[in-house]
């Protein structure tokens, strides 16, 4: 048994996270300021003997004895920026500073979250762990600072460090700041969707792979500094994701532009499109649910709790 502490352990993929340590045997903290996560998300791990659950903001220091860090502590959307540019870029790199500071501490291995955002719009495809870093908004610019100072403690105190960039993920439990809920929740409701641009291109990861890559990346090589991309290798862009969640939830929708959801022009990312040969090559990590059934088990859950989604036509992420 490892003691882990887990930062965001609330939101989206941080609670995916804290129930596979917790299935493997671990003691978790879960810290969360609940400013993007939700209790919601880890209320059926409450009361489990060995997950404590702590409202801590990590832009302020933390202490605890632990083996291993998370830091999955950030917006939970990149255009959140635009509501509130400073809280990302504090949460991001004052969050980084706090949880690399405690790993040199107590001598723990770290896990930074960044995001396939730092590499902006694909200069080429598919994109590596060599692609150039575009911070093309306050939120990537901000991972990218979080990614450089991870990199920058492994070489001036040779804390193990390993950054993981996630391409776009999904699945049960996550909020109406992502495409892939928005579009099921208002494709259940009404045949009229509206969205942002549909022509991005993206490529998606069922939550359960993304907090797999997760562990094997952290379990990898604790002496050395490492990025892993974790992506599919195939992707689509939004307006055929919307045709298939059509498809799946077996209704005729019509899309409908809404400019007020899309991002400025300069903003927009239109193509990400991830190679992770790395993380297969070196931590044996793939994905082992394809979109369709990703999808169809989004779906399945967003129609089980639809009343989390009632404002879904006129949410704003």
């Amino acid at each position: 048994m490892k003691r882990i502490l887990i930062t965001g352990g609330a939101g989206f993929i941080g609670s995916h996270l804290c129930e596979r340590l917790l299935h493997e045997g671990h003691d978790i903290i879960c810290l969360d300021n609940y400013y993007t996560g939700s209790k919601q998300n880890i209320e059926h791990l409450i009361g489990h003997p060995y997950f404590e659950l702590v409202r801590h903001d990590v832009t302020q220091p933390f202490f605890a004895e632990v083996d291993e860090i998370y830091n999955l502590a950030c917006p939970a959307s990149p255009i959140h920026y635009q509501h509130n540019p400073i809280k990302t870029i504090k949460t991001s790199v004052m969050g980084a500073i706090n949880m690399l500071g405690l790993a040199k501490r107590v001598n723990a291995k770290i896990l930074q979250a960044s995001t396939s955002e730092v590499y902006g719009t694909a200069l080429r495809v598919p994109i590596d762990e060599e692609h150039p870093l575009q911070a093309q908004s306050p939120y990537s610019a901000s991972k990218i600072s979080a990614d450089m100072l991870g990199n920058s403690y492994h070489c001036a105190f040779g804390l193990p460090v390993t950054i993981v960039r996630p391409f776009n993920t999904f699945g049960p439990r996550q909020s109406l700041r992502a495409v892939i809920p928005t579009i099921i929740a208002q494709a259940l409701q009404s045949r009229c969707v509206k969205l942002g641009d549909t022509r991005p291109v993206r490529d998606f990861n069922f939550v359960t792979d993304t907090a797999a890559g997760f562990l094997a990346a952290a379990r990898h090589a604790p002496g050395r500094a490492e990025v892993y991309n974790l992506a599919t290798g195939s992707a689509r862009t939004i307006g055929e994701t919307a045709d298939l969640i059509a498809d799946l939830v077996g209704s005729r929708i019509e899309i409908v532009h809404d400019a007020s959801r899309d991002r400025p022009a300069d903003s927009e990312v239109m193509r990400l499109l991830g190679n992770a040969e790395k993380a297969r090559r070196d931590l044996g990590w793939q994905p082992a649910v394809d979109f369709r059934t990703g999808l169809q088990k989004t779906v399945e859950w967003v129609r089980e709790n639809l009343q989390t989604y009632a404002d879904a036509a006129s949410f704003k992420s």
